[in-house]
């Protein structure tokens, strides 16, 4: 997914908790040669993870966020009449995730984050959708994946995702980020959330919320939000202490076959 690297066309295909996405990728953006150790890098990013991105105008990612885009704002509508009248709400699917977000609404800050990637986590089976449906890249939205009680990790980010933003948090502070784990080999889709100026990342494999500069066996690749898609840079940001550097984004085509199906 992306854009071209030099005029040549560039496919990979990333299995990410069932996520298959395909594409051409952008040219990396190149750094100076030979720096002194010491000197530090500064890039102005408000991303996770620290590092810049930019977005991408075409591509199968895109594609597939858009047409969740489109299911939520069909589901909003939904979602805002039961929210208004829950005793003629026709949706179970519907009442339960509402039920999670005035769970958040009656917390605030970390709290609050914690509240719904928690009850999210455990209101959702954890299937593959190959298993599910009988595809490879099928991305729900939060009330298909509450009607089934079953999804992937994409689908646990987009339900965080909504939840969220309806129990409160401003959408500038809120994201999905596609990232590879290194020591699974397998890529991954998680929800991150802003608080106090830094990224907790809230994630379907715990139930504990982490800072993104803590995840040291992720690179993220991807990071979507209501504006669209953006891809992360090759070039990592300089850490004022390398020890606290994120891992740097990194090209599917630098590591083909890197990714399996993950949950």
């Amino acid at each position: 997914m992306g854009l071209f690297n030099h005029a040549r066309a560039w496919r990979a295909a990333l299995l990410a908790c069932g996520m298959a996405w395909f594409g051409q990728a952008t040219d990396a953006l190149a750094g100076p040669l030979g720096e002194p150790k010491n000197l530090k890098l500064t890039i102005e990013t408000s991303e996770p993870f620290g590092l810049p991105a930019s977005p991408i105008y075409f591509g199968g990612l895109r594609d597939k966020w858009l047409g969740v885009a489109r299911k939520l704002e069909d589901e909003r509508v939904q979602l805002a009449l039961c929210d208004g009248d829950r005793e003629h709400c026709a949706s179970d699917a519907a009442l339960k995730f509402l039920a999670i977000v005035d769970s958040g609404r009656q917390r605030e800050g970390r709290a609050r984050l914690g509240e719904i990637n928690r009850a999210i986590n455990l209101s959702i089976r954890a299937v593959d959708d190959l298993v599910q449906y009988g595809e490879v890249d099928v991305w729900s939205s939060p009330l298909v994946t509450f009607y089934r009680g079953a999804g992937d990790c994409e689908d646990y980010a987009i339900a965080k995702y909504v939840a969220l933003r309806m129990a409160g948090i401003a959408a500038e502070d809120l994201r999905i980020v596609v990232m590879v784990d290194t020591i699974r080999r397998e890529g991954h889709a998680v929800a991150a959330a802003r608080l106090d100026g830094h990224w907790l990342i809230l994630d379907n494999r715990r139930l504990m919320m982490v800072e993104d500069m803590a995840l040291r066996n992720y690179r993220p690749l991807f990071v979507i939000d209501d504006n669209g898609v953006m891809r992360y840079s090759d070039l990592p940001v300089l850490a004022s202490s390398p020890e606290h550097a994120p891992a740097p984004a990194t090209s599917l085509n630098a590591e083909p076959g890197l990714i399996a199906a993950s949950n």
